[in-house]
């Protein structure tokens, strides 16, 4: 692995505390029905050719934007050839352009990892998804005790956020690099009820996949991070991809900014422990590792049929943030219609970066767009970063089947 560095300890940002930055982190999605997603558009409607000077164009862009990121990669991958495109810089203050191989936070992207360990448990048969957390997990609140696994992979659980109760934002307020005991962050969200009925309801929660890496643990009796890299990062052949329990980043890293129209960007890249976010987003990879990961996960490589049928009925739901399209909810795994066709995928933000990751269901071509600062502050920004997705989603789906790969396309799911 490569060698992570020090840094100066305590850090306090100078601007927009770090609490305000994790609760963006933390946007919780509309409370929507469990109910159909409805018809999908037919693959390719409306869709348009996509030009390189296009692509550039969208991310150089979002850089000059008042208030943008320093810097911005994409990275199309169809078929096993590379398309990288990337404008700013991956440090203020060089001109080192941003690369596939440097690190970077992913943030909630970790949470399709945390699918990726599950449902490989599934295939083998060590959790089920109708496995309850009364079953699994008996110490946690029996209130609780009905959530099934597939409500934790899909945010119908109704569980509530960890993340956002006073307790957890205390400690953050205090020490932002705060070291975390992760397997006891449920615990601060233990005196609340469910917000709803589990399967009735999508609410997106950080506890989610809390639940989700501590039922895979009590399956197998093994760690988390172990179960990461048996179930995910050899099988994928990740190698610079982690899940680090304090705050600073292997090197070289992509530099993450809290940003401000008017203002200087602040370095906020090693701002936050990830002990914090844990299953639920503390994982550490690079552009290249993101593409491999959903070309495997959203592909046939990684589950079996069976298991990828489960995992591809939809309810609708945004991920956080909204990704290109309209957004539905699977296990561990978003479903993006853009005006192009369907890619499969993930987004995340935390300070200092903003995620976008993707593929087709053959797993043959993967998108990944990362940007450098926490983008869902600002909501005329995020739009303009949702566009350039879609743009290079329109790209990467050029001459192809509209998203659908060789598995016939995904379904919905109705009561």
């Amino acid at each position: 692995m490569p060698r992570s560095a020090p840094a100066p300890h305590p850090y306090r940002p100078r601007r927009a505390t770090v609490t305000a930055l994790l609760l963006a982190a933390a946007l919780t999605a509309p409370t929507l029905p469990y109910a159909s997603a409805g018809d999908r558009p037919s693959p390719r409607a409306g869709a348009t050719d996509t030009s390189d000077q296009e692509l550039r164009r969208a991310l150089a862009d979002l850089v000059a934007a008042p208030g943008g990121p320093p810097g911005a990669i994409a990275v199309l991958t169809r078929d096993g050839v590379r398309q990288v495109y990337r404008a700013g810089t991956a440090e203020v203050g060089t001109a080192r352009p941003p690369r596939p191989h440097d690190h970077m936070r992913i943030a909630s992207v970790a949470k399709a990892f945390s699918g990726a360990v599950a449902l490989s448990l599934v295939d083998r048969g060590a959790l089920r998804l109708g496995d309850t957390l009364g079953q699994r997990l008996p110490h946690l609140p029996k209130a609780w005790h009905a959530v099934t696994l597939r409500q934790l992979l899909q945010h119908t659980s109704g569980l509530p956020d960890y993340s956002k109760t006073e307790g957890f934002q205390t400690i953050v307020r205090a020490d932002p690099r705060h070291r975390f005991d992760s397997r006891r962050l449920l615990e601060f969200a233990a005196g609340q009820g469910l917000a709803f009925t589990p399967g009735t309801r999508y609410a997106y929660s950080n506890s989610d996949n809390i639940a989700v890496a501590l039922m895979a643990e009590q399956a197998t009796g093994r760690r988390y991070e172990d179960l990461l890299k048996e179930l995910v990062y050899r099988p994928l052949d990740l190698r610079d991809t982690s899940l680090p329990s304090g705050f600073r980043l292997p090197r070289p890293f992509l530099h993450g900014y809290a940003t401000a129209p008017g203002e200087a960007p602040e370095d906020v890249s090693e701002a936050v422990s990830a002990s914090g976010a844990w299953a639920s987003g503390g994982i550490v990879s690079t552009p290249a590792d993101l593409g491999a990961f959903f070309g495997g996960y959203a592909g046939p490589a990684l589950l079996s049929p069976k298991t990828r049928h489960a995992q591809t009925r939809f309810v609708p739901g945004d991920s956080q943030p909204a990704g290109p399209g309209t957004n539905a909810a699977g296990l561990g795994l978003f479903r993006y219609t853009t005006r192009c066709g369907t890619v499969l995928g993930h987004t995340g933000n935390t300070p200092g970066y903003t995620q976008f990751a993707a593929a087709t269901g053959d797993g043959r071509r993967t998108v990944t767009v990362s940007v450098t600062s926490q983008v869902p502050l600002d909501p005329a920004l995020l739009a303009r970063l949702r566009a350039a997705e879609e743009r290079f989603v329109c790209a990467l789906l050029k001459d192809g089947d509209g998203g659908h790969g060789s598995d016939g396309g995904y379904g919905d799911e109705t009561v």
